[in-house]
């Protein structure tokens, strides 16, 4: 498997990854990733990268800081009496400051950014505060060493004796008498100890010791006497602080050896959460998606390995390759789509040299392998992704190469293998399948190869110029045929790949373009059979249909998105709407409250005030002047909510004119009754009674007025009633039966004066025309199941058409909203429908729709 890793270029996309890893150690963890078969543990580390996407998007800071290798410290710190070096302890400072900043990290926009699996991973690292503690007590933020108390008074005396030294020399440097002895008058560093380069012959004019003679003879290097004192007592000093160094680090490495455990288990962890760290960071930087799973390859396979047809039983979820770049191929690359439907696993890939068939090839297996890996993936979002338990392959040499450079022997020992191990969860990968032997026999041993991989279930992608296998891919279920396009006017490959349609090999086009003679090419094609040529027609009327419906699709999806979008729009809509509802029903709730609350604080203090003494005419008057301004207020409120339901009628009134003007100029006809049949009419009624019926028939009827005993309609339900008195200003009691209730006036409508009786009956015999229908100012259909509804906005739009009517209302109301939906999908796709909307609060909210037509 690593070899076909290898070739598919598994382990150059793999290193890319680990290079974007925050340490050193989370880089080696990558380094060594391999495909893993299990799909849960995939599908977490994808969604942890996923939530590291989103962390990048919203801050530009790294969730946790680089840190050196800690792993091999362990041993070190678990051995008696070792001791770690500053750079080491330093090391693991760093890596305390790194566990410690994931988990603020992730806390921090845990809520902003809705973080689900992260905080489970960091949940699982273990406190390294107490180590952290022991570590940046011996060393700074920046590993120096700091300047504790057994160790500083050595420092002040190695400073001291630095400074000694170098006084010392200054003194022998500036001293004008020695000049013409030394040769320089700047201090000599030999062996770490400052020396003196003194002209030969002269040394002895200086008290001191010599270190060294030049190669010329000229110099020699003396170290005077009082500074050799010195800088002995320095080395003394300096060794004396290094061993103090020492048992500083050996008692600092025994603390931490508690802590131990909790290295061990927060290192791999630390790994994990670089690892997906890079791996979204790569993706992001690549333009990647995160693969969706396809339902388990081995759930395809049937128990029953005899019966072929039950991948297509079992199979509900096929791989799908949407839009797929291989990554190495940058800004040049052409994506394709790969589409395996169902019961089909073997994808037969054909065309021209050079047209892309093993990079498509390649591109199916190397995605497949970087999802399996917990990568994202280049491609568009909605591909789908199986998991393999292995992949086989028969690729040859270096694919930069245009000629194969392995044998057929060595082909075939490829493909015996995958014939031998291939199951239901392989994927086989066979590049130019039946070549390097006779065409004949090559074809034949091609499609043997296939018939026993299709019965092992595998997942086989072959490409091949074979134009039998074109034909064996049509006429086996279980197949589906591919083709890189191929541009025949600049007769080069334009890299797309067309599903569903076997591609021609054009190697005669290609072969010219290249140089051959024309002479030649022409006498090639007199070779090619008639057959050949059907073929080779058919296959270009097929390419033309598979274009045309790329296009439709694309249309088709177009369309789609937009209706989605608008479908968006709408919804955004119904919520600012909702909103505003209810900030006006708060509104009106906070005045009532407010109102309310002032009032309870009033009465009780002038309760509070008639408790606290005698019963006085002032206060009598104070409690008749609170109910009389609770009155008054009640009445102003009454009245606010009075005019404004005047102004809604009055707009009501305006659009029931505009109304009945357009119907003014299509009034309704009445039947006319023929002669013979009024002539029956009249006689069927007795002349006494018609006599009678005429003296008490007034010639005028009287007004109707408001008085007592009058009868009269109350409110939108039309209860008939009867007046009994006058309650107050605008106000009446009207007696329902055996009940009694006060109505507006407003709300009143008369029937009848007191006392007045019914006068005559008439009888109006009336049918409106089909021609004649006329459309419903307020069309309801409460009650209604949505087919019957879409019946009836049907027939009222064709009303409005015919009678040009330019606006009118549905009322639908809310319930679960099916019917609401109904009527706006209706709406929204007739064409004469200019826009439509909800109705604002008060005249029914969300439950009616205004609409305007054209």
């Amino acid at each position: 498997m690593n070899k076909t890793l290898e070739q598919i270029d598994y382990y150059t996309i793999r290193d890319a990854v680990a290079d974007c890893a925050i340490s050193e150690e989370g880089k080696n963890f990558l380094l060594r990733r391999e495909p893993y078969h299990d799909a849960e543990k995939i599908e977490h580390l994808k969604e942890i990268s996923r939530e590291w996407e989103k962390f990048m998007s919203r801050t530009n800071s790294l969730p946790f800081s680089p840190w050196e290798p800690v792993y091999p410290l362990m041993p070190i710190i678990h051995a008696t009496g070792s001791a770690l070096t500053l750079q080491q302890l330093y090391a693991l400072g760093q890596f305390c400051n790194a566990v410690k900043k994931v988990s603020e990290s992730v806390k921090l926009k845990e809520t902003e950014l809705d973080f689900k699996y992260l905080p489970e991973e960091t949940a699982k690292l273990f406190d390294l505060s107490d180590a952290s503690r022991i570590i940046f007590r011996i060393i700074t933020q920046d590993g120096e060493l700091r300047d504790l108390p057994e160790i500083a008074a050595i420092r002040k005396q190695i400073a001291d004796l630095n400074n000694k030294i170098k006084v010392i020399m200054h003194r022998y440097c500036t001293d004008n008498k020695l000049s013409d002895i030394l040769e320089s008058n700047v201090p000599v560093l030999k062996n770490g100890r400052q020396v003196l380069a003194v002209r030969a012959g002269q040394q002895n004019k200086i008290h001191g010791l010599v270190h060294e003679v030049s190669v010329s003879g000229r110099t020699v290097y003396v170290e005077p006497e009082e500074s050799v004192y010195a800088t002995n007592e320095l080395i003394e000093k300096e060794y004396e602080l290094q061993e103090e160094i020492k048992k500083i680090l050996i008692k600092t490495t025994e603390e931490l050896q508690p802590s131990i455990p909790a290295f061990r288990e927060n290192i791999p962890q630390m790994n994990f959460f670089d690892a997906t760290w890079a791996a979204a960071k790569w993706g992001k930087e690549n333009n990647c998606i995160y693969a969706l799973p396809c339902s388990s390859v081995s759930e395809a396979a049937s128990e029953n390995k005899n019966e072929k047809d039950s991948i297509q039983e079992n199979a509900s979820e096929p791989p799908l390759l949407l839009n797929a770049r291989h990554p190495l191929l940058g800004e040049r690359c052409v994506p394709i789509t790969i589409r395996f439907m169902d019961g089909k696993r073997v994808l037969i890939i054909t065309g021209p040299n050079t047209g892309g068939k093993t990079v498509s090839l390649k591109t199916f297996a190397l995605l497949s392998m970087l999802n399996q890996s917990g990568f994202p993936v280049p491609a568009g979002e909605g591909t789908r992704l199986p998991v393999f338990d292995n992949i086989y392959a028969d690729i040859g040499d270096e694919q930069s190469l245009n000629q194969s450079l392995s044998t057929f022997s060595g082909h075939m020992k490829n493909i015996a293998k995958a014939v031998k191990k291939a199951g239901p969860n392989s994927l086989v990968l066979l590049d130019e399948l039946g070549s390097g032997t006779d065409p004949q026999e090559g074809t034949a041993l091609s499609m043997s190869v296939l018939d026993h991989l299709i019965e092992r279930q595998a997942f086989v992608l072959v490409t091949t110029h074979m134009g039998v296998l074109k034909n064996y891919g049509y006429t086996n279920p279980h197949c589906i045929n591919a083709s890189v396009e191929f541009n025949t006017d600049t007769l080069a490959p334009s890299y797309h790949l067309l599903m569903g349609v076997p591609g021609e090999s054009h190697a005669l086009d290609i072969a010219e373009k290249s140089g051959l003679p024309h002479f030649i090419v022409k006498n090639a094609k007199h070779y090619i059979a008639t057959e050949q040529t059907d073929v080779s027609a058919l296959i270009k009327g097929l390419s033309k249909k598979h274009s045309e419906l790329d296009k439709l699709r694309n249309a088709t999806q177009k369309e789609a998105d937009a209706q989605e979008e608008k479908g968006l729009r709408l919804a955004e809509k119904e919520v600012q709407l909702r909103r505003k509802e209810h900030e006006l029903k708060n509104n009106k709730t906070r005045e009532l409250d407010e109102f309310m609350r002032q009032s309870r604080r009033e009465l009780e203090n002038l309760i509070r005030q008639i408790r606290e003494g005698e019963i006085t005419r002032d206060k009598t008057v104070s409690v008749k002047q609170f109910i009389s301004e609770l009155e008054a207020n009640g009445i102003r409120l009454e009245e606010e909510l009075e005019q404004e339901d005047e102004k809604i009628r009055e707009a009501e009134i305006e659009i029931q004119k505009t109304t009945e003007k357009i119907r003014a100029s299509h009034k309704k006809t009445k039947k006319k009754m023929k002669l013979s049949e009024a002539l029956k009419y009249a006689e069927s009624i007795p002349a006494s009674q018609v006599s009678e019926t005429a003296k008490k028939s007034p010639s005028s009827p009287a007004p109707l007025s408001f008085e007592p005993g009058a009868e009269v309609e109350v409110g939108s339900m039309k209860s008939r009633g009867t007046l009994v008195e006058k309650n107050k200003k605008g106000q009446w009691v009207v007696q329902f039966g055996s009940v009694r209730m006060t109505a507006k006036e407003k709300d009143i409508r008369l029937v009848k004066s007191a006392g007045e009786k019914i006068s005559s009956v008439s009888v109006v015999v009336e049918k409106a025309e089909s021609g004649n229908e006329y459309p419903q100012f307020e069309l309801r259909l409460l009650g209604m199941y949505a087919d019957e509804a879409i019946r009836a906005l049907e027939h009222q739009l064709d009303l409005c058409a015919i009678h040009n009517f330019p606006r009118f209302s549905i009322v639908h109301g809310k319930g679960n909203g099916i019917l609401q939906q109904a009527v706006h999908d209706y709406l929204s796709h007739y064409h004469g429908v200019k826009e439509f909307s909800f109705a604002p609060p008060e005249d029914g909210g969300f439950g009616k729709t205004y609409v305007v037509l054209r």
